[in-house]
């Protein structure tokens, strides 16, 4: 279980309890009305002050979208491919055809063209764009969702569901930052395999007990930290098994025309679920769409398949998000492990690259509306500042007021900047 932490709610002034407050209200009853107006409108405002907490999405598109096709379109060009590029809601900002309904979401994003990473490969690519960091075979480093949970817990001590949820896909995990920060993966149902025990709450409660005696043992006796660790994760889970907030997990529940509008697919039923998650409280969920990696017949798969699913689902949750108030406070992120060929190969297809390419942002702190970097006619270099993986890592962090400040420590003892020092995408921010 995540440690509890203080509140932070409004400070009462000294000497005025809400009893003496009030016994002034009711002594003046030409104010009575007004009064109970103001006070009413207090306890709104604290309502939604505790709802109120920073939160990120992360859109995964798990096998290397090709953002050429998507976001940075190239018309007339050779490596262009068949799809034209369309208007958007944001001033001069064109993106595919197939996605008509972000197109009308587009002020509310920002499209990063300048992408320019190594890692071309698929395994070694995921780990990079989601830590900030190479693979190191002497290191794990945590992932986007490990660290934001890990610095936003504060902001929701009422949380009883974990703080990283990875629908559909398991995530990268939390490296040396421990167990506790691990995601918790689900179906785009909810459904938590093995979490229904089947027995008896009285004899689940003793068999914990007993257990905890076992585990505090071996913890005093320092034979490190996969005992406490393994603790608290039981822990968490027993909390699980009964918390009203697992409700956020069923997106069932939702009326059927919102679950038609982020479309009745695995992904957008992943959508719909982050939505419902970061209401809940959750700090960080990643919601996977695989099927990216497009050797052959890339156009027919991305104008049938991929881009109407993603199109549906991802326009709904910007729009619901925006609708809902809760845009500001909340990050969207897509992404995959690298781009595609510009040069379309012999398979009508596009091969893996990752020296030119593009992500989208939006929410939180971020500026909206734009474009930022900009690519050759043709899509193979980046002609402006190339962005790296810790580049958006710590623009990130900066859209969720977190500092770029914090250093952690490895559990070789080895200190670790958050975002591996990234700079900050400049261009970005208002």
């Amino acid at each position: 279980m995540i440690p509890a932490r203080s509140p932070r709610l409004l400070d009462v002034p000294f000497g005025m309890n809400r009893r003496h407050f009030l016994s002034h209200l009711a002594g003046a009853a030409t104010l009575a009305a007004p009064a109970t107006a103001f006070t009413n409108t207090i306890l709104a405002q604290a309502t939604d002050m505790r709802k109120r907490h920073k939160a990120a999405i992360m859109l995964w598109m798990g096998g290397g979208p090709s953002s050429i096709d998507i976001w940075d379109l190239k018309p007339g060009a050779p490596t262009g491919g068949p799809f034209k590029q369309i208007a958007t809601s944001a001033d001069g900002v064109a993106i595919s055809e197939h996605m008509p309904l972000m197109a009308k979401q587009m002020h509310h994003m920002a499209v990063v063209r300048s992408m320019s990473t190594r890692e071309a490969d698929h395994m070694r690519g995921r780990y990079y764009m989601h830590t900030g960091y190479v693979p190191n075979p002497n290191i794990e480093h945590p992932s986007y969702g490990s660290v934001i949970a890990h610095e936003l817990i504060d902001q929701v001590p009422q949380l009883e569901i974990p703080p990283f949820v990875s629908v559909g896909s398991g995530s990268v995990g939390p490296g040396f930052l421990g167990m506790t920060w691990a995601p918790f993966v689900v179906d785009s149902n909810g459904n938590v395999r093995n979490l229904d025990m089947g027995i008896d709450p009285d004899r689940l409660a003793q068999r914990m007990e007993m257990l905890a005696t076992v585990e505090k043992k071996f913890i005093s006796e320092r034979r490190g930290g996969s005992a406490e660790d393994h603790m608290k994760v039981l822990d968490k889970t027993v909390k699980l098994m009964t918390s009203e907030q697992m409700k956020a997990f069923k997106v069932a529940q939702e009326p059927a025309e919102a679950r038609e509008r982020y479309g009745n697919t695995g992904f957008g039923r992943g959508c719909l679920m982050a939505r419902r998650l970061v209401e809940a409280g959750v700090p960080f969920v990643e919601v996977d769409l695989g099927g990216w990696d497009n050797h052959a017949g890339i156009f027919n798969t991305l104008s049938n398949q991929k881009l109407p699913e993603l199109d549906k689902a991802m326009s709904a949750l910007v729009e619901d998000l925006a609708d809902r108030g809760m845009l500001d406070d909340t990050v969207i992120m897509w992404m995959g492990e690298f781009g595609r060929t510009p040069n379309i190969n012999g398979g009508g297809g596009r091969d893996h690259w990752a020296r030119s390419w593009s992500v989208v942002v939006g929410g939180g702190g971020f500026k909206r509306g734009v474009a930022v970097g900009e690519t050759s006619d043709d899509g193979k270099e980046v002609v402006s500042e190339p962005c790296t993986s810790q580049d958006l890592m710590a623009s990130v962090l900066k859209a969720l007021d977190v500092s770029l400040e914090i250093t952690f420590t490895s559990k070789n003892g080895r200190p670790m900047k958050i975002a591996n020092s990234g700079k900050v995408i400049k261009e970005l921010f208002a």
